[in-house]
């Protein structure tokens, strides 16, 4: 047996010297948007300090035959990712060097000369492989953009076309620039162990070694070693419990950990910590108290309470604090984002004399009544209960703007620093500049209210749970299983009764990924896919009570008709209540900016009008930008197979085949003309002119737009 192991960069990985299969006993890729958007948003970080290299983690590889081909064990759902952020990377590149550079990372350029065959660098199993080449590796996006959820055959096609939008739609946002120094920092920074063996037995032993019986130091162990020795002799053993104490119910959870300590970090010194956290806090936040001799006063008045209110903001539900406050809480932790945490730490240690205390508990114990669960509260010493509630409006407010806005996470992390630094000087909250709403932030939060959502199954669910608290004006309690559901069919079919009511297959694209299409709904995300009529789907959504608990869902009782002025009034109440959720819907000269359209919102160029990038782009906006004409002929050869398609451009829009059918999307005429099996769709037409693929034209109209 061999086993060899070495830390590279991945401009050493994605080289001839590895070619990646994913076995066919993996599990499929499962990643979802918001894992993929949090890597991306690590990097985007990381890479502001060029020079200081991040670590991703360990590749397990088997060796399988000749050629350098190795059996990926561990490490799959990384290499997919990454794969698929040079892929954007790639296709948002105009540069021909760059693409050609980008490129050969995830496709072996090949070499005759040295007998290296032209092949992606990474296989995916067996199922998912050819979907995977095609689409991401190969770099046809446009088709990519271009399926429907029909298109998908299985769950890990669907998690890629979802998390390469995500990307795509994120890097899009970056200039020029700042996609380059990412790439840059991606290629030469970003490091991976790669740990290679020659059998599988071996492969999974060490898979094991790794993932289950390592115990690293977490930094709470290594702040403890240095606490104790900062400890006199008679407090040693009293101190080191209760260390102990305090630590023990957050879990020895590691990546949990450090983000206490890194909150703990920010709040002791109002800026966040550097890569370098164990070297940070043992400087800046322990040192003066070892240089002191007061270490026991760092653990019972610095460490104790904030574990503690660490601990209530992770299960605010279960404690004895106050109503309003929980509800508050419970908003926060809907959000993807952390940097509120250290806000809310804060305001918890500063409201709670005796939090942290021993033997006081803010949690209520099984069977507590409310007169103790009062005096319970008493007991911890409540006070300024206003301005707690007035920092956890606050900052719901800004972590709300900043989730739709996308704010970077290193701003996020900044703006926390800056509201603590200002709290510890007394300012009132309104006065926190950290914790106010810009005039910009606002706008560019109600443009993107109006805009699609295609892709951000996870945004809209928290914006309609949003709307629909302020609608009943309170919290709403949830289902453990709680979807945001389409009122529309998905599938737009001109032959069904909804098309005969007067939808149109632009009008259905419209409002297919908007707020107003959207309802909460118990239970899980397929539950309505084979029903194709809007009746159909209300009554499934309203069948169970636990849906109709939700006002915005409980209003389609009322609507017998989907109709576009239906969607569109939803649209305009549930803008309303978020906005009047998140005190943005008025200026400084008391305007209603929910009634503006989106062009005085943006303020003419002011504010990004809300684009998704890897948005579906319709043949008909081809045709009106003029980059297809009406009665153009387009074709789709398979010599192999000895079979050739055509079709025509329509004046609205459509392909027509030469059955007479017409189709809304270039996949959808594709998939009609092969007889109902998937195909490519823009990347098989071609104009029979110039013999242009249809790929380079909707790519053409996309940069256009943009």
């Amino acid at each position: 047996m061999s086993i060899n192991a070495k830390e590279l960069p991945l401009e050493k990985v994605f080289t001839p010297d590895y070619r990646f299969f994913i076995p066919s006993f993996q599990r499929p890729y499962i990643w979802q948007p918001e894992n993929i958007q949090q890597l991306v948003d690590d990097l985007a970080g990381a890479a502001k300090t060029p020079g200081t290299p991040y670590f991703l983690g360990s590749l397990i590889l088997v060796r399988s035959g000749r050629d350098n081909r190795f059996d990926v064990i561990d490490g799959q759902q990384r290499l997919v990712s990454l794969a698929i952020i040079i892929a954007a990377l790639r296709d948002l590149e105009r540069d021909h060097e760059w693409m050609r550079l980008l490129d050969a990372l995830i496709v072996e350029p090949g070499d005759k000369l040295r007998g290296i065959r032209n092949e992606p660098r990474l296989t995916l199993r067996e199922r998912d492989a050819a979907f995977f080449r095609e689409y991401v590796q190969e770099g046809n996006l446009e088709a990519l953009f271009d399926l429907g959820e029909e298109d998908w055959t299985t769950t890990a096609q669907r998690n890629i076309t979802r998390n390469t939008k995500r990307v795509y739609d994120e890097l899009s946002n970056m200039s020029e620039d700042e996609r380059r120094t990412f790439a840059s920092y991606l290629v030469n920074e970003v490091t991976l162990v790669i740990v290679t063996t020659d059998d599988l037995d071996s492969a999974h032993r060490i898979f094991d070694v790794m993932n289950m019986r390592g115990l690293p130091l977490t930094p709470s162990d290594v702040f403890k070693a240095r606490a104790t020795s900062g400890l006199k002799p008679v407090e040693l053993d009293a101190y080191a419990q209760r260390w102990d104490d305090v630590m023990d119910p957050l879990g020895d959870d590691s990546p949990a950990s450090e983000r206490f300590f890194s909150y703990l970090h920010l709040i002791a010194t109002h800026k966040p910590d550097s890569d370098k956290l164990i070297e940070d806090f043992l400087t800046d936040v322990m040192q003066p108290y070892l240089d002191n001799g007061t270490m026991t006063t760092f653990i019972d008045q610095v460490l104790a309470p904030y574990a503690m209110a660490w601990l209530v903001i992770t299960r605010p539900s279960d404690t004895v604090l106050p109503d309003e406050v929980k509800a508050r809480l419970e908003s926060l932790n809907d959000y993807p984002s952390h940097e509120w945490k250290p806000v809310a730490m804060w305001a918890l240690v500063h409201s709670f004399r005796n939090l942290g205390a021993p033997d006081i508990s803010p949690f209520a114990s099984r069977g507590t009544r409310a007169s103790r669960a009062s005096t319970t509260a008493r007991t911890l010493g409540a006070h300024d209960s206003q301005r707690l509630n007035e920092i956890l409006a606050a900052l719901e407010r800004i972590t709300g703007v900043d989730t739709l806005n996308r704010t970077a996470p290193f701003r996020r992390r900044g703006h926390a620093a800056a509201a603590i630094r200002d709290l510890d000087k007394g300012y009132p909250v309104r006065m926190i500049r950290a914790l106010s709403i810009s005039s910009d932030d606002r706008a560019g939060a109600l443009v993107r209210l109006h805009g699609e959502m295609q892709g951000d199954d996870d945004l809209i669910r928290l914006l309609l749970i949003r709307a629909n608290d302020q609608a009943a004006e309170t919290h709403l309690s949830r289902p453990r299983k709680l979807s945001a559901l389409p009122i529309m069919p998905v599938a737009f079919d001109p032959k069904s009764a909804f098309a005969a009511s007067g939808w149109t297959q632009e009008t259905h694209d419209y409002w297919m990924y908007r707020l107003g299409n959207m309802a909460l709904a118990q239970g899980s995300e397929d539950q309505l896919d084979k029903l194709t009529d809007y009746a159909g789907r209300r009554d499934r959504m309203l069948m169970r009570a636990d849906s109709r608990r939700f006002p915005l869902t409980e209003q389609l009782k009322h609507f017998n008709e989907c109709t576009p002025e239906m969607l569109r009034h939803r649209q305009e109440e549930t803008i309303r209540l978020i906005a009047d959720r998140w005190e943005i819907r008025y200026d400084e000269n008391h305007t209603d900016l929910t009634s503006q359209d989106i062009d005085e919102l943006a303020g003419h160029g002011r504010i990004a009008r809300p684009v998704h990038s890897s948005r579906r782009v319709t043949i008909k906006q081809v045709v009106e930008a003029g980059l297809l004409i009406p009665g153009e002929k387009l074709v789709w050869d398979r010599p192999r197979k000895g079979e050739r398609w055509f079709a025509t451009v329509t004046e609205d829009g459509r392909f027509r085949l030469d059955d007479g059918s017409t189709h809304a999307s270039p996949t959808a005429a594709a998939k009609a003309a092969a007889g109902g099996k998937s195909a490519g769709g823009l990347s098989v037409w071609r104009r029979t002119s110039d013999n242009r693929n249809l790929a380079d034209i909707w790519k053409q109209f996309r940069q256009q737009a943009e």
